[in-house]
């Protein structure tokens, strides 16, 4: 089995917008497999002249990780182009089936070189965002295994933020709300994020150890889904409303 060779197809997915069948179907790889063909996949993106500038967090609900069969957070990579800004357009003939989910970001202020406590955690974070992150399966019909999704970036694509806050007060049980067109699709609160949106920030760090991709200062990190994905289609206004933040739009086009 070739990992390059899979990464250059999962990468090729990417930048051509057209869906693949799952790696998994005819190469059996692990888990760590999965994240070499990330790395390398994400090394055509860097070669390209696209810059690695932070991190996302995966299965961050207790649900959905046993629906997954797993026990474990997963974990992708974020370049700038796949960064946003408030109220842009989003075309939609960069992606297959895209769907949006509200978050929260942190955006970092020192080097993190070891796995923080929750204690300590605070003190790593210049401020927080409520953001979208709109991800986007390469794989057919949006259908894929733990290994497939991992190689797959996570389903990475895109994502935007709002305005920064300090982290001054209490983050754990936000009200949140997505809407499409002024009309709410999905609600939820903060505490979604593993019960507590610090934790999944920690368990970041512990995994940006493990697979030596350190998080430097003035990287983002999006902390994981606050409620279910929503499909997103041409003319869509999408809007995440984060309680005691201002909102966080883009449109897609």
């Amino acid at each position: 089995m070739n990992l390059s060779k899979l990464a250059q197809t999962i990468d090729a997915a990417a930048l051509n917008a057209e869906p693949i069948k799952q790696l998994s179907f005819k190469n059996k790889f692990t888990e760590k497999e999965a994240y070499q063909i990330q790395a390398l996949s994400l090394k055509h993106r860097y070669e390209r002249g696209e810059k690695l500038i932070g991190l996302k967090m995966g299965f961050t609900s207790k649900a959905k990780m046993e629906q997954m069969g797993v026990h474990d957070l997963i974990w992708g990579r974020l370049t700038d182009a796949m960064l946003y800004e408030n109220g842009d357009r989003l075309k939609l003939k960069k992606f297959i089936h895209p769907r949006a989910e509200p978050e929260l970001c942190f955006w970092i202020k020192k080097d993190i070189d070891k796995k923080l406590t929750l204690k300590e955690a605070p003190g790593y974070v210049e401020a927080v965002a409520p953001a979208i992150e709109i991800i986007d399966s390469r794989y057919r019909n949006f259908k894929f295994s733990l290994e497939d999704v991992i190689a797959d970036n996570c389903s990475s694509a895109a994502f935007v933020m709002g305005n920064w806050y300090r982290p001054s007060f209490d983050i754990t049980d936000l009200k949140i709300e997505l809407h499409i067109n002024k009309k709410i699709v999905h609600e939820g609160s903060s505490k979604a994020i593993l019960g507590n949106p610090w934790r999944s920030f920690v368990d970041a760090t512990r995994l940006a150890i493990k697979y030596k991709e350190p998080i430097k200062k003035g990287m983002y990190i999006m902390l994981g889904a606050a409620t279910p994905a929503e499909y997103i289609k041409k003319g869509n206004k999408i809007t995440a409303k984060v309680e005691g933040m201002d909102d966080v739009m883009i449109k897609a086009s």
